[in-house]
């Protein structure tokens, strides 16, 4: 057969095809003309005929999604599209409105995605709305990346179980439970003299006076809380040479009653910077309010009791995830749950530091930290100065490899300290790299905007998350409330992104605040039986003969 005839009969069947679709397609055209269905009547669109009896469809069912990566679905490229959202980072859940997954956590979008210049996010909305949620979910999708979750304090608590499943370390803290040595340096000594075998001498020196610095501004810290004021100059100066006296002098870790024997005890550094001009009884006029607080801190007989007096029960580990659960310690007991959070922030930036001081030399793999402060805001009011002190804890993260997760419920909160500490405090919002907001009230906005800034659609948006739950006739209970899981993710001036955060099945088992009320108590039980005996015994007494 030649080309000739070959293209001919091809061209043959083409037209053929075209006839017989033109053909069909008038049938079906006057068959819908005889159905009250006129062609002429409506348009074909995407959703059927349009017009009476066209079969126009209003509702389109959603078509099913699938994600995967361009290795497991290669084959389907050609039809992939982008997400219009971040996607590097931690999974949280997909944006309210197009639906597309957002995957964001401070460390990755400042490491990797170079979307913000600090690796730190400042969460901020009303109790119950699932902050502490998404920082549990950032902590376990970092962990999957080698990064090391340290929670610095829970307080309820709702990072335990979590850094258990992860294989991490739990150390307990309140009365009799557990205690943290404010005085012990951790591995600051041990760290240093492997620096200077390995002829890093600097860097061995620096880690010391770090130690100390941090020792120090945590007694300051404790006096300050015990007092309600801060410590005088003149009293922060003998505490700083005191220290340096038992360093020279003790063998082994001191504890606070050691530091309030040295101060007692009065040595020559000690006078010099008191001014005591050689009359020890001077000395002991200047120092009386210092002894009677460190003899308050030492002996566990003040408001701070004995948490901080004794040896640490468990030291920190390095190569682990940690949680310090401080849930023993009561709602009524705030200068202590303040003091042990600072204590609690202090010796985790303090270990994390000296991680990163021996990764620089070469003497320790580098490990990445995600450090997390919940409550932010019970330690900010427990006493003037205090602002200070963790502004100096939070600054201590200055090496690369260490993110931030800091938790408050409002703007408020700052808004409440006195006046020389509230532009501080909002400095911890601004400097951070992403704010996440949940429902906030509407007197919240114009605090919030001067810091961060917001359109009108955002603000009403947020205010609308904090709406209490409805209640459901049909099974008597409340729904959740319309913002629980919902955030607002915000970098600068860039529009926000509304993310529904999504758990898992692990998650929720792992996070289910409501494990002790799935067993009926014991007492409930035997009172229910007892009430079944009775109206047993009362059917008996009915079915008897009446005499």
């Amino acid at each position: 057969m030649s080309p000739d005839l070959i293209a001919l009969l091809a061209l043959g069947g083409l037209v053929l095809l075209v006839v017989v679709g033109a053909l069909v397609f008038i049938r079906t055209g006057r068959k819908n003309t005889a159905t009250g269905a006129s062609a002429s009547g409506g348009s074909l669109t995407s959703r059927g005929w349009s017009g009476p009896g066209g079969g126009m469809s209003t509702y389109l069912q959603p078509v099913p999604e699938w994600r995967g990566t361009t290795v497991q679905t290669c084959g389907l490229w050609p039809y992939a599209i982008g997400a219009g959202t971040p996607m590097v980072g931690v999974p949280l859940g997909r944006h309210i409105h197009t639906g597309a997954t957002l995957c964001a956590d401070p460390i990755s979008w400042f490491q990797r995605a170079k979307l913000i210049s600090n690796p730190s996010v400042f969460v901020l909305g009303k109790p119950g709305l699932g902050k502490s949620t998404v920082i549990a979910r950032m902590a376990t999708g970092l962990a999957g990346y080698g990064v090391q979750p340290l929670v610095l304090g829970d307080l309820r608590p709702d990072y335990v179980e979590v850094i258990r499943a992860l294989g991490g370390q739990v150390i307990t803290l309140g009365r009799g439970r557990g205690y943290l040595n404010v005085l012990d340096p951790g591995e600051a000594k041990e760290a240093a003299q492997r620096l200077i075998d390995a002829g890093f001498q600097k860097e061995a020196n620096e880690v010391l006076e770090d130690a100390h610095g941090r020792r120090l501004a945590m007694v300051s810290s404790l006096l300050t809380i015990q007092r309600k004021s801060p410590p005088t100059d003149v009293e922060e100066s003998i505490i700083d040479q005191a220290l340096r006296v038992l360093d020279r002098s003790m063998e082994g870790i001191p504890v606070l009653s050691d530091l309030l024997a040295v101060v007692q005890e009065g040595p020559t550094e000690l006078r010099q910077v008191a001014v005591d001009r050689g009359d020890f009884k001077k000395y002991q006029e200047i120092t009386r309010g210092l002894e009677a607080s460190l003899l308050a801190l030492a002996t566990g007989s003040g408001r701070l009791g004995g948490v901080f007096s004794h040896h640490t029960t468990n030291p920190m580990a390095l190569d682990r995830p940690v949680v310090y659960d401080i849930s023993a310690i009561g709602e009524a007991e705030g200068d202590l749950r303040a003091a042990t959070l600072l204590a609690c922030w202090s010796n985790g930036f303090a270990t994390v530091n000296i991680a990163n001081v021996l990764a620089d030399a070469g003497l320790e793999p580098r490990r990445h930290y995600f450090v997390i402060m919940d409550e932010l805001w019970r330690a900010l009011r427990a006493g003037n100065g205090i602002v200070d002190r963790v502004d100096f804890l939070t600054r201590l993260n200055r090496q690369v490899g260490v993110g931030t997760a800091m938790i408050s419920h409002t703007m408020a909160d700052l808004s409440a300290l006195p006046e020389e500490d509230r532009l501080k405090a909002k400095g911890f919002v601004e400097r951070a790299g992403m704010v996440m907001c949940a429902g906030l009230p509407y007197t919240e906005m114009p605090e919030l905007t001067t810091v961060i800034p917001f359109s009108e659609a955002e603000q009403e948006l947020l205010t609308g998350w904090q709406d209490p739950p409805a209640w459901d006739a049909a099974t008597g209970r409340e729904v959740d409330p319309p913002g629980r899981g919902k955030f607002l993710v915000k970098v600068g001036t860039r529009p926000g992104i509304p993310v529904q955060v999504q758990l898992t099945e692990a998650e929720r088992s792992i996070r289910d605040t409501n494990q002790r009320w799935y067993e009926q108590s014991r007492t409930a039980r035997r009172a229910v039986r007892a009430v079944e005996e009775l109206v047993e015994e009362h059917e008996e007494r009915e079915k008897e003969p009446a005499l």
